[in-house]
């Protein structure tokens, strides 16, 4: 078995050594410019389009990540008719639990003011949210925004979900669609982002939008960048509208240092880091995947291409 890998920003060994360990037979290379030779299978993440371009003998693509948008801007150099599979979670659906978990829970518990007040050296108790208007909106019902649902259960905050079909998730109150988006921002307290990037879902969250959560709502990030409009949640913030947001993904990655966001005190900003991605448990959940096609076998994670996810 050949397989052909890429992915940028990665250093190739701690992947190769991961996937050499579950694939212990196959002849995995890194692709390189001109490297035409037969494959089996592709490991990528963010691939130049050269490397897939026209490639028919590819039995199936993995995207060694959950987010599939950078691979889909290919377009017409993705080969016709060749599965694309993502990772489903791989440790990162507990990661992203976490994170968002402690952006609620410090929001909830103003522990972000408190923080302001020891710099000033006061000793004083503020007044506490209240739990039952706090409620928490799970913008993407996905793997991980499942997970992050299993996360807050205990916590008993009132909890809304919105996919793009109908779903049922016990305890949590779903909306769907287009004509069930409004309502769902306007029962909104604190709104987490967790939907894949589509032409559909970018630029999703912009004013008029983000002008129908409840009055000092409060915004989680740990989708994509180009979902939110930074200039209008900027604008929505210093008009009071939206107290806050905690921001793991933006348009520009790195975050420039010019960019408004880092003087913004109610923005809290990570560069990135909501849920990495587990190496050892992706190369053998991609392994147990490429050994399930070649028996024939189907394979959870194909990516509708169609659809975006």
């Amino acid at each position: 078995m050949n397989i052909i890998y890429y992915a940028a920003g990665a250093n190739p060994d701690v992947w190769l050594n991961a996937f050499h360990r579950y694939l212990p037979d196959a002849n995995i290379r890194i692709w390189e410019e001109g490297d035409n030779a037969p494959a089996d299978y592709a490991l990528v993440w963010k691939p130049p389009a050269a490397m897939l371009r026209g490639r028919a003998d590819l039995n199936a693509i993995f995207n060694l990540g959950a987010g599939v948008d950078a691979i889909l801007q290919l377009g017409d150099a993705l080969p016709q008719g060749v599965p694309l599979i993502r990772v489903d979670d791989a440790g990162m659906g507990v990661q992203m639990a976490e994170y968002v978990s402690h952006a609620v829970l410090r929001h909830f518990r103003r522990f972000d003011e408190y923080d302001s007040l020891q710099a000033d050296k006061q000793w004083r108790a503020l007044p506490q949210h209240d739990k039952a208007d706090f409620s928490i909106g799970i913008l993407g019902l996905g793997v991980l925004g499942n997970c992050i649902i299993d996360g807050l259960r205990s916590f008993g905050f009132p909890l809304l979900g919105w996919s793009r079909s109908p779903k049922q998730i016990a305890g949590v109150q779903c909306f769907h669609g287009d004509e069930g988006l409004d309502a769902f921002l306007s029962q909104t307290k604190v709104l987490v982002l967790i939907l894949p990037l589509t032409k559909e879902t970018a630029n999703l969250m912009d004013k008029t939008k983000m002008a129908k959560l409840k009055q000092g709502a409060y915004i989680v990030n740990v989708a994509r960048g180009a979902h939110i409009v930074e200039e209008d949640l900027l604008s929505l913030i210093q008009q009071g509208h939206i107290a806050g947001a905690t921001l793991d993904v933006f348009r520009e990655e790195p975050l420039p240092t010019a960019h408004p966001f880092w003087s913004e005190k109610r923005i809290h900003i990570t560069p990135h880091i909501s849920a990495l991605t587990v190496r050892d448990e992706s190369a053998q959940q991609i392994a147990n995947k490429i050994a399930a096609l070649q028996r024939g076998e189907s394979v959870v994670g194909v990516v509708d291409q169609s659809k975006g996810y």
